[in-house]
């Protein structure tokens, strides 16, 4: 008999019920991307956080997207708290 897989009632509260995929790139399903007006930021890392894709990165100094994996959710852009992020189109 196979084992069953767990549901939605299995996952802990605030467990993570995605892994971001980097085995492959899926950039090219967006048809908008972020831009990010680098004076306007805070550097706060909100985008980063949210960031379903893992498509956002940070070096210690500096916010980084990587378009091979982005989808062009705008997720980052409607949580960021200084709306420096625009979704422009492809």
């Amino acid at each position: 008999m196979p084992e069953k897989q767990p549901g939605s009632k299995d996952i802990p509260p605030a467990g993570v019920c995605w892994k971001p995929a980097k085995e492959y790139k899926t950039g090219d399903w967006r048809s908008k991307r972020p831009v990010r007006d680098e004076e306007k930021c805070t550097r706060c890392l909100t985008c980063w956080i949210f960031c379903p894709d893992a498509a956002i990165s940070w070096d210690g100094k500096d916010i980084h997207f990587d378009l091979n994996y982005c989808k062009g959710c705008g997720i980052c852009a409607e949580e960021c708290p200084v709306k420096c992020i625009e979704m422009e189109d492809e």
